[in-house]
């Protein structure tokens, strides 16, 4: 499983496509943790709509700590053997976490992968 970590706080314009890039990926073994990091605007009930439309989508709503603070809440409640982020307003593309997911397993390219290894 691999745990895509997205911070969120003041980006309800983009957060739908964002969310919307993740579900359509083609590696299906994932699970969306949403942090909420104390968003002022509609993100935080944005979050709690996406989370009805799909089991792997996890939301954490916290006070504001920024963005270090909130990727690490979401690495604290990580279930995945692999952790990776992706920033609220970009999207990716439907193969994006498949080619990570390739590439460290085939042991191609580590050292400019954006997808780090759970130790537990």
């Amino acid at each position: 499983m691999v745990s895509v970590v997205v911070p969120i706080y003041r980006v309800e314009k983009y957060l739908r496509k964002c969310v919307d890039s993740l579900l359509q990926q083609t590696y299906k073994n994932i699970e969306i943790i949403l942090v909420d990091d104390g968003s002022p605007d509609a993100c935080p009930e944005i979050c709690d709509e996406l989370k009805k439309t799909d089991d792997r989508i996890v939301v954490i709503h916290k006070k504001n700590g920024g963005l270090s603070d909130a990727r690490n809440a979401g690495i604290q409640i990580a279930n995945g053997t692999y952790i990776t982020f992706i920033d609220s307003d970009d999207y990716v593309g439907i193969h994006y976490i498949e080619t990570l997911v390739k590439a460290i397993e085939d042991g191609n390219h580590h050292d400019r992968l954006a997808l780090a290894e759970r130790n537990q």
